[in-house]
């Protein structure tokens, strides 16, 4: 192929991301389930897949990488010296051929493992083979990390290579650095190359696309070229060379007359010299540019016999431009695609095609039998046909594109003229079409006065009927009263209304979180210890109303002094140890931090009410966003019944 859209590439990975896909790839589509209960052979089997999958993985990716990239043998020429220009034509060879191997060695690592596996006798031993297997072809991919990355930065820079059709009518612009190519190509094209006042501003292949003649032509601009050997020149020359050596086109040598590229003329002429082995059978223009700054005339007679010498070279012609003033560029592009097309058409006379095509054609040339005069026969009809024609062309009204054409560059294009049911000193009348969004159309009314008339007659009737009079706004002493005992009342309403809402508040009790309800301290013991010291004798009141019952954690009432006996219907109250715990160290009552869920809660009832509501919403939220799904690794039944019952049909049954 003569063309590769170098675009197309697939990105080339490096080695640790390789591996990365290509064993988190087998993981995602081989099964990942396996037991030791299984048959051996099924155990065979699982790891067998694994292994032929990977193996399958690595050499497509492999093949793909390989069949991508351009073979430097099969494309134009000009592509293979450009590549071996620019990536070094025995170093890209030599990384392909690498991942060629790669390829092999991964494609026998993967049979010597495949042969293993069919003995081995357990599920560890088979895990094994397996994982030494993906081992060894993750370590050949590790070993092609340099040869990957080199691939992927070439393939970057083919990407941002222009596309460039060998085959195409192309013109090539070269010459001394800064001699004015960028800005003669930005001129006779669409392409936007950058222009600084230095040299090597272009360092590579720029293409721009021109029209002429109804044809696509590729201009191509070339970096620019120094007069030494051509051992001595660098990559970004190489590339010029290149395209001159390799493409059918038009060349353009450019040469600065003022010498502000910073070679002298005679420079530029030897390396023009120098450099024409490369433009043989090929159409050439010298292009001396910079005429705005120096002319011809104006340089000293030694300047201008080396130009002289130059254009004694009828087959070269010499022009001359400025691509500042555009003086002549139009001129040198012409003169180059004329150059070029018939160069082509030459080259085509050439081929043995064209004696096939010649063989089909005869033109005839008839030449005269005596000298008898024959003019040519015009029926009489036809005639007079003719002369109807051409008096209803004289009655017609001219057409604008007639009127145009007889003005030229004073047309205008006038459409007002033709508006003959409008006066002819209103015709030109500015009006717009549209005012504040509106169209004026729709507001154009033919009786438009008779109602604006009709209008100020009514409007004139409703004022002297008194409809636009101000009534009379003054308040006497009572209304200004009652407004004023309406306002305090309205104010007394919203009173109440607040100091309500306050009330409401108010009266609630706030416990808040981190305080524990008030726990009542008084006791029977107390009491009694109390009331001994002040001398009042406590002795018989067993029976005494204060001493009759004592409430326990579960709110149970227990007689004092007596053992709770559960019963049928009753549950035994527990006892509360953990008030009368202390702590052995120090002797002091124990002390524990509240547990949350109890802290401002003071009803036992209501507090296990709270429990129960809070188990129940993270039972909600757990069953919304907990749900077992398809990727949990989950095995509800080893061996379902309807799977392995019944009677087995005909065929495979390792399925099942």
């Amino acid at each position: 192929m003569s063309l590769y859209n170098f675009k197309k590439i697939m990105v080339v990975p490096p080695a640790k991301d390789f591996i990365d896909i290509m064993l988190s790839k087998t993981q995602r589509k081989t099964p990942t389930v396996v037991h030791k209960g299984y048959k051996i052979s099924r155990i065979r089997a699982f790891y067998t897949r694994k292994v032929k999958y990977t193996q399958q993985n690595f050499h497509d990716r492999l093949s793909q990488i390989i069949q991508d990239f351009p073979k430097l043998d099969d494309v134009h020429p000009f592509y293979a010296d450009l590549m071996n220009v620019l990536y070094d034509k025995d170093h890209y060879k030599l990384a392909l051929g690498q991942l060629n191997t790669a390829r092999h060695l991964v494609d026998n690592v993967a049979k010597d493992y495949v042969r293993l596996l069919k003995y081995g006798d357990s599920l560890y031993r088979c895990k094994q083979l397996k994982k030494a297997a993906l081992g060894r072809m993750a370590t050949i991919m590790k070993r092609q990390a340099s040869n990957l990355t080199y691939l992927e930065q070439v393939r970057q820079h083919l990407s941002r290579l222009p596309t460039i059709d060998p085959y195409s009518r192309t013109i090539i612009i070269c010459g001394f650095p800064n001699v004015g190519k960028s800005s003669f190509i930005n001129k006779i094209t669409r392409a936007d190359v950058e222009v600084q006042p230095y040299a090597f501003t272009t360092k590579s292949l720029y293409v721009g696309h021109t029209d002429y003649k109804y044809l696509r032509w590729q201009v191509i601009d070339t970096p620019g070229i120094l007069d030494h050997p051509l051992e001595e020149r660098n990559v970004i020359e190489m590339q010029a060379i290149t395209a001159l050596a390799h493409l059918r086109a038009c060349v353009l040598y450019f040469m600065d007359i003022s010498e502000q590229c910073g070679h002298s003329l005679e420079e530029q002429v030897k390396l023009f010299e120098s450099i024409k082995p490369l433009f043989t059978n090929k159409p050439l223009i010298l292009a001396i540019n910079k005429i705005d700054i120096v002319t011809l005339e104006d340089m000293p007679p030694e300047r201008q016999a080396i130009i002289t010498k130059l254009q004694e070279d009828k087959q070269v012609p010499v022009m001359f431009m400025s691509t500042v003033q555009e003086t002549g560029v139009m001129e040198v592009k012409t003169e180059a695609c004329e150059r070029l097309l018939s160069y082509r058409v030459d080259q085509k006379m050439r081929t043995k095609k064209v004696d096939n095509i010649l063989n089909r054609l005869h033109v005839a040339m008839p030449a005269p039998r005596d000298e008898k005069v024959r003019a040519p026969c015009i029926p009489a009809q036809a005639l007079a046909r003719l002369e109807q024609n051409a008096a209803k062309a004289e009655r017609k009204r001219k057409l604008e594109k007639e009127i145009e054409e007889e003005m030229g560059d004073d047309y205008t294009l006038d459409l007002k003229k033709n508006y003959e049911e409008i006066p002819e000193d209103e015709r030109y009348d500015v009006i717009p079409e549209f005012l504040e969004g509106r169209n004026i159309a729709d507001y154009i009314d033919a009786d438009i006065f008779e109602k604006l008339e009709e209008l100020e007659r009514e409007e004139g009737l409703r004022e002297s009927g008194g409809v636009y009079a101000v009534p009379d706004m003054s308040m006497d002493e009572t209304l200004k009263e009652i407004r004023e005992m309406a306002k305090q009342i309205r104010g007394k309403r919203f009173e109440l209304r607040d100091e309500k809402r306050l009330t409401a508040r108010k009266n609630k009790p706030i416990i808040p979180r981190n305080k524990q309800p008030k726990v009542r301290d008084r006791s029977v013991n107390k009491l009694v210890e109390t009331m001994e010291g002040l001398g009042v004798d406590m002795s018989g009141n067993e029976n005494a109303n204060f001493t009759k019952s004592v409430v326990d954690l579960r709110r149970a009432t227990v007689a004092v002094n007596s053992k709770p006996t559960p019963t049928a219907h009753t549950k035994a109250p527990l006892l509360d140890k953990e008030s009368s715990a202390v702590v052995k160290k120090t002797g002091k009552p124990l002390k524990r931090a509240p547990s949350r869920d109890t802290l401002g809660i003071k009803d036992l009832a209501i507090r296990k009410k709270a429990q129960i509501m809070a188990r129940r919403d993270i039972a909600k939220k757990v069953t919304r966003t907990g749900l077992k799904g398809e990727a949990d690794r989950f095995i509800g039944t080893k061996m379902p019944k309807h799977l392995y019952s019944g009677k087995r049909g005909t065929g495979k049954t390792d399925r099942r």
